[in-house]
């Protein structure tokens, strides 16, 4: 069946999205998760060597996406265009993005004294605190208001606090 001016149209849409916003919420539970997985039941890891894998996870998770949407739509053929691959790239960019914060509190830690420990828990808290935010943003524009801003916070909030509890569990 032949591409109607509906694909056509959802087409020119999706590639004048700039970013998945969504993929920042993703992002930063990811963020979260690595920080979390860092030195159970051992010293955490240097400030250095956990910059270097938030940013890394979120390169690699980033370009997992961009090839999965590449090769997982119906529409995929053998290859695909460099603009294809350009259009899923920015739209899955913000993943990538999520890590930065976090990255930047291990840092930022480290330079107001903090313990090794101490950083990897602020790191936490920010990858979890950038999730709440990021799903705010998110469900905003999607004009969500009330009831669902609510459940939208309290969902988000709730999932990051699940990884703050197995980073307490795994540590004591």
């Amino acid at each position: 069946m032949p591409d109607g001016p509906m694909v056509d149209s959802a087409r020119a849409d999706q590639e004048r999205l700039p970013s998945d916003y969504a993929g920042a919420i993703y992002g930063s539970l990811l963020a979260a998760s690595v920080v979390a997985g860092t030195g159970p039941g051992e010293e955490p890891p240097h400030p250095a060597e956990l910059i270097v894998l938030l940013l890394a996870t979120g390169l690699v998770f980033w370009l997992s996406h961009v090839y999965a949407h590449l090769v997982g739509e119906p529409s995929a053929g053998a290859l695909r265009s460099a603009k294809q691959f350009r259009v899923a790239a920015r739209r899955d960019w913000p993943i990538v993005q999520a890590a930065v914060p976090p990255a930047v509190a291990v840092g930022v830690g480290v330079l107001l004294g903090m313990s090794d420990a101490g950083a990897a828990w602020l790191a936490l808290a920010v990858a979890v605190g950038s999730q709440l935010g990021w799903a705010m943003y998110v469900a905003i524009r999607a004009g969500a208001t009330g009831g669902r801003l609510v459940a939208t916070a309290v969902i988000n909030l709730f999932l990051g606090l699940v990884i703050v509890g197995l980073k307490a569990a795994l540590t004591h």
